[in-house]
């Protein structure tokens, strides 16, 4: 669905690359947000990885770039840094994942343009906060995962460290940056105040692990010792995982006292009930492994499909296990118009995630595909592509 977005009018000026930069600005561009990504003369680097019809517009650019426009400018040039402040001039927010002594170097460090543009949120996608003691180092998702405790926390499971099969940090970091990003305009549209805003990767997810997991460490010792940490007990069990039936899998989480009630009848072992070791969520949490076993054992009776028609009546939740196909072929999904075409000028057809927010109001929408390499450098300077290159070639 087009419409006017609740960002739009606002000019954010997006110098990131990879993934956690272009997460926030896809959905800020999302939003209604006029993105203009600034891009060395190589382009994003994620313009080269997955598949491809053209030339540096890999499937993975395609899906973290929608909604903006491409400028390159070569940063490291006079001209390229009088284009850039040319730019932020009519901007409001400036997004970058510079190191800060790149950021000095360029001239670019918030001081600097703070006093160049009182109106411009500067937004930083970091790898740690500063004044700590990893401060500057570079940071991928692997490392932060690493870090952050993602892949210990596997490890309670299955005995040996692993990460998410996913870029778990970059993406969620993504999301706390477009939420930084709207609330420091907020704050700028209440007080006239523009401000920096840091999102830190290890940071963010640290404390978005720990949500669950701090769990008895959240007391502090009256004797200023500090308990052991030992995690959310459920989502460490090696039982924590799809559940075998009959003929396949099935993802199934009862919580309620009244869920759990419904389905110890459907396995027949409505006895369980009150038995002391499940008859409370503590109690559940403490045995998990043990109660898993049991209804585990009690799906083998019947097919994943008769499980989910009577878990449905039930009202116990519970679903399929979909692999990345069966994903295009959801009946929600399909019905909720959650993957929408758009035509591209040069890729032809893209199929794309829509925009997962709805706002009775103000919708955000898929206005513009993914841009070429500079492909607005005309519109925006009166250049042709891969303007603002050397001060020799200009």
């Amino acid at each position: 669905m087009e419409g006017k977005g609740a960002l739009s009018g606002i000019v954010v000026i997006d110098a990131s690359n990879f993934v956690f930069g272009p997460v926030a600005t896809q959905m800020l561009g999302d939003m209604g947000a006029d993105v203009i990504k600034i891009e060395p003369p190589e382009g994003d680097p994620t313009r080269g990885i997955g598949a491809s019809h053209n030339p540096g517009m890999g499937s993975f650019f395609l899906n973290l770039n929608r909604n903006k426009r491409s400028v390159v400018l070569d940063l490291k040039s006079d001209a390229g840094r009088q284009d850039l402040r040319r730019l932020l001039a009519t901007a409001d927010v400036f997004v970058h994942n510079m190191r800060s002594a790149a950021l000095r170097r360029l001239g670019l460090a918030y001081e600097a343009l703070a006093a160049e543009f009182p109106r411009l949120v500067h937004a930083s996608a970091q790898g740690f906060g500063s004044g700590g003691d990893y401060f500057d180092r570079p940071a991928y998702d692997d490392v932060i995962q690493g870090l952050s405790g993602v892949a210990g926390i596997n490890a309670a499971a299955t005995g040996t460290p692993s990460y998410w099969p996913a870029l778990i940090s970059d993406k969620l970091c993504g999301v706390y940056l477009a939420h930084a990003i709207t609330t420091a305009l907020l704050h700028r549209e209440r007080t006239g105040q523009a401000q920096k805003v840091e999102v830190p990767m290890f940071e963010t997810m640290t404390a978005f692990n720990l949500l669950e997991h701090l769990a008895d460490g959240v007391f502090a010792a009256a004797d200023g010792s500090r308990p052991g940490w030992r995690g959310y007990s459920r989502v460490q069990s090696s039982h924590h995982r799809p559940l075998a039936t009959k003929d396949g899998y099935i993802s199934l989480v009862a919580n309620t006292d009244g869920q759990w009630r419904r389905l110890f009848d459907l396995i027949g072992r409505p006895e369980l009930a009150n038995d002391p070791r499940f008859s409370t969520l503590g109690n559940r949490i403490r045995n998990i492994g043990e109660l898993y076993e049991i209804i585990e054992q009690g799906l083998a009776r019947h097919t994943s499909s008769r499980w989910l028609e009577m878990l449905e009546a039930a009202d116990v939740p519970a679903g399929p296990i979909h692999g990345m196909d069966d994903l295009r072929e959801d009946a929600h999904l399909k019905h909720a118009g959650f993957f929408q075409t758009l035509d591209h000028p040069t890729e032809g057809p893209l199929v794309m995630p829509g925009v997962p927010l709805r706002f009775s109001a103000s919708p955000g929408s898929v206005r513009l595909g993914p841009p070429m390499l500079g492909e607005h450098n005309g519109d925006l300077l009166g250049e042709p592509h891969g303007g603002g290159q050397t001060d020799e070639g200009r």
